[in-house]
C-alpha cells in the first residue's frame, strides 16, 4: 500500500544495541539517501566527537554525505553558525551533537531521524523538546 504520509517508527535498544554493529549509521545513511536529515544526540563533547568521526565520517567517506557536529562549547572561525545555518538550509545532512542540539536556534529542513545515545543522560525536559 502507497501513502504520502510518513511514517513514524521508534527502535529502542539496550546497551550495546546500536554500536555493535552500526545500527545507527545504517540507519542514517539510508535516511540521507532518502533526502532526510538526521540528528544523532550524545551526552558530552567527547563522545560527540568520537561518534563523528568513527561513526559516521569513516564509515561515510566514500559517499557525497555532508556531516557536521555541533557542542555546547565555542567553535572558532563561525564553525557553528555554519553548521547551525547548514541545517537550515539543507546543506548539513548528518549532525552529531550535544545539548546544544535541543536549543531554540536550532532548525532543519527536512529532518528524518534522531537517535539518542546514552537517553538515561537526559533530563525529561530534553525528551519533550526532542
Amino acid at each position: 500500500m502507497e501513502t504520502d504520509r510518513p511514517m513514524d517508527r521508534l527502535i529502542c535498544g539496550d546497551v550495546g544495541f546500536w554500536e555493535d554493529r552500526g545500527r545507527e549509521s545504517r540507519a542514517a545513511f539510508k535516511a540521507v539517501i532518502n533526502g532526510k536529515q538526521v540528528v544523532m544526540l550524545v551526552p558530552t563533547t567527547v563522545l560527540a566527537q568520537q561518534t563523528l568521526q568513527t561513526r559516521f565520517r569513516e564509515r561515510m567517506s566514500d559517499y557525497p554525505i555532508r556531516v557536521g557536529m555541533l557542542k555546547s562549547l565555542p567553535v572558532a572561525n563561525g564553525k557553528q553558525r555554519a553548521t547551525v545555518q547548514g541545517l537550515r538550509d539543507g546543506a548539513i545532512d548528518i549532525v552529531v551533537g550535544t545539548h546544544r542540539l535541543i536549543t531554540g536556534d536550532i532548525e532543519f529542513k527536512d529532518l528524518g531521524l534522531v537517535v539518542i545515545d546514552e537517553e538515561q543522560r537526559f533530563g525529561v525536559r530534553h525528551k519533550e523538546k526532542v
